[in-house]
């Protein structure tokens, strides 16, 4: 798939949309790739995205001893020209990101941020990353604490049904303890076809990855090897979603939905995100229309700090 269809693919469960007083419109008539949507300045799938990393990057950045920077295609990406968007995934497929998988962010100690700034002017800018080879980036990888794939929900997590539900013995486990197949509560995410290619990055560059997904209200992280082992011993199941492509295409895939009480408190919104109306228009005129985050602020938890330290090379 490339690179384009396969970022801004949506599971079907994030995008069933009801209006009343309006015919049915099958997501499959909205084209959302950006060749045929020339007048649209942003994609509903990407900038959600963006703005959890963007929130994140903040969090970490606002105080304390660490830094980060966007290290993967998403953070890097132009989000106001949809020209130059659809030429970013042109030039990403060519320097091979459809076979490949780097995490979102990297995390450095502020002590390295000089050298790390004057790294990046070299190379020419975060935005130039995506598009180099990780043996020329040894200089940065060398000096990085840990790496951060992002996830969001758009879920206010504490209002969610089973958010304090406590884990009982459950049949399909085996007798393990969890909850329901189908309870709600805040999960973090790991896409199956992102796992193999993210462990790898991991073994390969000696770099400890981390999950950190954003709510609402709050976030939550975990080590993927910490996922890994839920995974392997039988504790989380895999879940199978059906994703459409912008193009229209349908796959299924597995995702791995970790209990938000296997990971750790990552932050607290202190600042809410506003919930602002926008819309897309497909090639016959129908409206799409959608909500998005935009602004807020998160503050990291007290044990971030702990966990960061003792990842220090």
């Amino acid at each position: 798939m490339h690179p384009f269809e396969k970022a801004l693919s949506v599971s079907r469960e994030n995008i069933v949309l009801e209006l009343k007083d309006f015919p049915l419109l099958p997501w499959a008539d909205f084209l959302l790739n950006p060749r045929r949507l020339r007048g649209s300045d942003f994609l509903m799938r990407w900038s959600q995205g963006v703005w959890s990393e963007k929130r994140l990057m903040e969090a970490v950045n606002s105080k304390g001893n660490y830094f980060a920077i966007p290290y993967g295609p998403s953070g890097t990406a132009p989000t106001d020209n949809v020209r130059a968007f659809e030429l970013y995934f042109e030039r990403l497929e060519k320097a091979g990101h459809g076979k490949m998988k780097r995490p979102d962010l990297m995390i450095f100690k502020k002590e390295h941020q000089e050298a790390v700034k004057k790294f990046l002017e070299s190379v020419g800018g975060t935005k130039e990353l995506p598009f180099l080879h990780e043996t020329d980036l040894k200089p940065l990888l060398d000096k990085a604490v840990i790496a951060i794939e992002c996830e969001n929900s758009l879920w206010k997590s504490k209002r969610m049904p089973d958010y304090a539900t406590e884990f009982s013995p459950q049949k399909r486990l085996g007798g393990k303890l969890g909850l329901k197949k189908t309870a709600v509560l805040p999960t973090i995410i790991i896409k199956e076809e992102d796992r193999a290619l993210l462990k790898k990055w991991q073994k390969n560059n000696k770099i400890p990855i981390h999950v950190w997904h954003v709510f609402y209200d709050q976030a939550f992280g975990i080590a993927l090897n910490e996922a890994e082992k839920l995974i392997r011993k039988g504790f989380i199941q895999p879940t199978i979603q059906t994703f459409q492509a912008p193009g229209g295409a349908t796959t299924e895939k597995a995702i791995y939905k970790i209990y938000y009480k296997y990971g750790y408190p990552l932050g607290d919104a202190t600042e809410e995100p506003l919930l602002v109306s926008v819309h897309i228009e497909d090639k016959n005129g129908h409206i799409l229309p959608y909500v998005k985050f935009d602004g807020g602020k998160l503050k990291l938890r007290a044990e971030v700090k702990n966990i960061l330290d003792s990842l220090q090379k």
